[in-house]
């Protein structure tokens, strides 16, 4: 069987790497694409690199017929797909890759973002679009919200330390580096090459990033209390990719066991042997996360350190993952690409 898809804001990165995801699924076939700003022009003409696949057009949303639809991916702008979102079908199953849907509280969706929630009912009904964690939710869920792609990279790190209870909880700080594509593709002066190039930085410093909602809200619910860590991440000049640092309390063999043990049967996440650590590299345009273990030179302290591509594993990646299983499709589907290396 082949289900019929609708990318809604395919002229960003994040659609842009569906429609080159989907092109190898098996069982997903793209009728509709939606652009803005860009409508009525081909996708090889926003994405020459795309040019060698049969797609439809850009068009805008309301230009769409969602009868024939079974599933549409909304990569639009946060606060965008709220609006957009609570407009579609009932029936239409809905993978999200905002922001607009993660936190379940819509009191710490308005601290976060700065704004009221516009449809806070369906932020009750969207399932957190974790996949190693939430498939059982995802399986049966009309809406899922994806998650941040710093948010996830932190989490494949830290969750099961929680869970396996080898960690300090209130010991854990996150220094994370990404990929300029984790911006957006709108202009930006201090995105231009000559800006960002040949340096980098931190940025939302001292606990401003958004991404922290998301921590502050799996991570207590796993501990049972409040837990806040401390992260701070940095833009580096590179395209794609996230590496999370994450320092802990605890000891290294423990940590290392906890998270082969978590591990040991998912298809995307590898647990380098104790002592290894992941490159950005090594994951580049693939589904896969590698997580690695270092002693600290000080006793019963710990480095983990975890890679994702942001593009891929850190959201349309996932979108799609997850998109598999609320489909019935193999959750692997479409998903087994190699890394792209060098």
């Amino acid at each position: 069987m082949t289900f019929k898809i609708a990318i809604l804001g395919a002229s960003g990165y994040t659609g842009a790497e569906l429609v080159r995801l989907i092109a190898t699924h098996p069982q997903m076939r793209i009728v509709a694409l939606s652009g803005e700003r860009k409508a009525g022009q081909p996708m090889a003409a926003v994405f020459p690199h795309l040019r060698h696949l049969d797609l439809p057009d850009l068009v805008k949303i309301d230009e769409i017929d969602f009868a024939g639809v079974d599933l549409a991916f909304c990569a639009l702008p946060h606060a965008t797909s709220q609006a957009v979102i609570k407009q579609l079908p009932r029936d239409l199953k809905i993978v999200d890759l905002s922001a607009d849907f993660r936190l379940r509280d819509p009191a710490e969706y308005e601290k976060w973002y700065g704004k009221p929630h516009s449809a806070p009912e369906l932020q009750a009904e969207a399932v957190y679009g974790l996949t190693e964690f939430y498939r059982d939710e995802i399986r049966s869920a009309r809406l899922v919200a994806g998650t941040g792609c710093n948010a996830a990279a932190g989490q494949f790190a830290i969750r099961p330390l929680i869970e396996a209870g080898v960690i300090d909880l209130d010991e854990i700080v996150i220094d994370l580096k990404a990929g300029v594509s984790g911006a957006g593709r709108a202009l930006k002066e201090n995105l231009l090459h000559a800006e960002l190039s040949e340096g980098f930085h931190a940025y939302a410093v001292a606990g401003t990033h958004r991404h922290l909602g998301e921590f502050d809200q799996e991570f207590s619910k796993l501990a049972g209390r409040s837990v806040q860590v401390q992260f701070t991440p940095h833009l580096i000049p590179a395209n794609r990719g996230i590496l999370a640092t994450v320092w802990l309390k605890g000891r290294a063999d423990a940590i290392h066991d906890a998270l082969a043990n978590a591990y040991k049967d998912e298809t995307f996440i590898q647990v380098l042997p104790l002592g290894e650590h992941p490159s950005t590299r090594h994951v580049r345009g693939s589904n896969f996360v590698h997580i690695g273990v270092v002693a600290d030179r000080r006793a019963g302290r710990a480095v983990v350190i975890a890679a994702i591509d942001n593009l891929a594993k850190g959201s349309s990646g996932q979108a799609i993952q997850n998109a598999n299983l609320m489909l019935g499709l193999e959750e692997e589907a479409g998903l087994m690409l190699a890394p792209c290396f060098p």
